[in-house]
């Protein structure tokens, strides 16, 4: 259903949804703490599985450690980011807590427990999200803490249990950048049954011609390429690192039972 500009207007929520773009460059200011503050009460009401709150936040504030997280990153403005936050599996909360009223047990280290944090955790950052645009902050998420999962888990001092899911970035916008364009939800919406399409390829022709007139600011020279081939570019050019991201998963202590 598409709203009208009068239905958008009587709820700035959706408005604000609707608008959502990437932001990755802030002005130079710090973030305000009472702000910070409203987005962590945000973060507390997000839902959560069983109760069990098991995902936490990292503030990075330091900025040599902003630096460093940029590096593995490979996105240098990283490093300016006036508000960084990392969001966390964390069973190891949970687990402490168990321990210390004597059950010692393997639970909070399985898939389970794992996925159920994984996906506390991605909630939790979409709220913040939408709570930072309805205070007119610009935010973009940073999945690129995932190019050295390793390496991220040692800089941040991550015990066992924990494990960094995505980072965010909240500042004020110092770019207003064109909105995306999507793909048609009839291609991403089903009902009751998946729904097998005979050619993505064709079935994507539109797509692809609005892809190709969006410029985007990381480099305004150059127009992207059609959707599909990017979508080629990306499955054949993986980040070999990334693939081992279970291994690092397991490192941190989360058990996978495979038969």
């Amino acid at each position: 259903m598409n709203l009208t500009k009068k239905e958008m207007s009587m709820n700035p929520t959706i408005e604000k949804q609707l608008d959502h773009r990437s932001i990755r460059e802030f002005k130079a200011e710090p973030f305000p703490q009472e702000d910070f503050e409203l987005l962590m009460q945000v973060a507390q009401r997000t839902a959560t599985s069983s109760g069990l709150q098991a995902s936490s936040i990292l503030r990075i504030s330091d900025p040599e450690l902003k630096v460093k997280i940029a590096e593995i990153c490979h996105q240098e403005y990283i490093g300016r980011i006036p508000l960084l936050l990392i969001f966390l599996v964390d069973q190891f909360r949970n687990n402490e807590i168990a321990k210390e009223q004597g059950i010692i047990s393997d639970g909070a280290a399985g898939m389970d427990s794992f996925f159920q944090s994984f996906t506390d955790a991605s909630l939790m950052a979409q709220n913040v999200v939408n709570a930072a645009e309805a205070l007119n902050y610009g935010t973009f998420y940073i999945g690129s803490i995932h190019n050295d999962p390793t390496a991220m888990c040692a800089l941040l001092k991550l015990p066992k249990l924990v494990f960094p899911v995505v980072g965010l970035g909240i500042g004020v916008p110092n770019q207003s950048p064109a909105l995306k364009p999507r793909m048609s939800m009839d291609l991403r919406v089903f009902d009751n049954t998946y729904t097998i399409f005979d050619n993505y390829v064709n079935q994507m022709k539109e797509y692809d011609a609005q892809m190709q007139t969006y410029y985007d600011l990381r480099d305004t020279n150059r127009r992207l390429d059609s959707f599909t081939l990017q979508v080629a570019k990306r499955i054949n050019a993986h980040n070999p690192t990334r693939q081992e991201l279970l291994n690092i998963v397991r490192d941190q202590g989360f058990i996978f039972r495979l038969k």
